[in-house]
């Protein structure tokens, strides 16, 4: 039995996204709470990550902080592979084994990441009103049966400008930071004896550490985004448009407000994005596919 390449870049990109998700559930929940906590009840306007921590487990168990795990998988292991698959058939169309440039990068990362967003965001509407505690559905399905009877098929896709111009942005700068920053690092493989040993040890860290900093530069570029589209998911009656939910979070919170749950945001961005491209890219090689 031989796999389609697409269907192993999908396999390889499920699979992945399933580690990175189950790792880092807590720090999205944490991300959506704080981006949504009234201003009024924190006084400062400032409730810290680490309080907010100590909160969710005393108030709601430990497993309390992996709320929202299951819209999360429903959306990363479907969502994950779609990005790859997508991302290996364009370069295998577009590019022929040669490198993307700068900006051809930032173009296969984006549209790849459009076509696996506008796929599974029924399932993100989900997974953000799972995690702001702030609606009690039962269970996956019968949340988007839910959404789908009270608010149509509006409600099942609302928030996705916003969606859009977070996450195409995001994959794209980080596709092309990533394929830059690792083009900088010193090619091992001149000096075979030395890759050999070197190689299987190295390799993944490279790749982390390239996945990293091309996540925190992604992230906060990408930041206020992130912010809008968490307010249109959770009061789709309050904003029709994106425009209004922009206006809405400079009146309230000001421009700091477009950057709130940063940090949690971009630490799980970042590790996800760098623990799902490293486990993808060794499980390609495992495959015998080049990446």
């Amino acid at each position: 039995f031989q796999m389609h390449p697409v269907l192993k870049a999908f396999v390889c990109g499920s699979i992945s996204g399933t580690c990175s998700t189950l790792l880092f559930q807590p720090l999205d929940l944490l991300k959506t709470r704080l981006q949504t906590l009234q201003p009024a009840v924190n006084g400062s306007g400032r409730a810290g990550m680490v309080t907010l921590l100590f909160r969710v487990v005393r108030t709601e168990s430990l497993l309390g902080l992996w709320k929202g795990v299951s819209p999360s998988f429903a959306r990363c292991i479907p969502g994950v592979g779609i990005y790859f698959s997508t991302l290996y058939m364009m370069k295998q169309k577009l590019l022929m084994d040669r490198s993307p440039t700068a900006l051809e990068s930032v173009f296969l990362g984006a549209t790849a990441r459009a076509v696996s967003g506008i796929c599974m965001l029924p399932v993100t509407v989900v997974k953000t009103r799972y995690e702001s505690g702030r609606f009690g559905y039962g269970s996956v399905y019968g949340a988007l049966k839910n959404i789908y009877q009270t608010e149509g098929a509006r409600g099942m896709f609302s928030g996705l400008t916003a969606t859009l111009l977070r996450d195409a942005p995001f994959s794209g700068i980080y596709l092309m930071f990533y394929t830059q920053t690792k083009n900088f690092t010193p090619q091992v493989h001149s000096l075979s004896s030395v890759a050999d040993q070197l190689d299987p040890v190295l390799m993944p860290l490279l790749n982390f550490g390239c996945g990293i900093f091309a996540g925190i530069l992604a992230s906060l570029a990408t930041q206020p985004a992130d912010v809008i589209k968490t307010h249109m998911q959770l009061s789709p009656q309050k904003y029709r448009r994106t425009s209004q939910a922009i206006a809405f979070v400079y009146k309230d919170f000001g421009l700091i407000g477009f950057f709130r749950g940063g940090v949690p945001r971009a630490l799980r961005r970042t590790l996800m994005a760098a623990m799902a491209w490293t486990v993808y890219e060794q499980m390609m090689e495992k495959m015998g596919l080049k990446s």
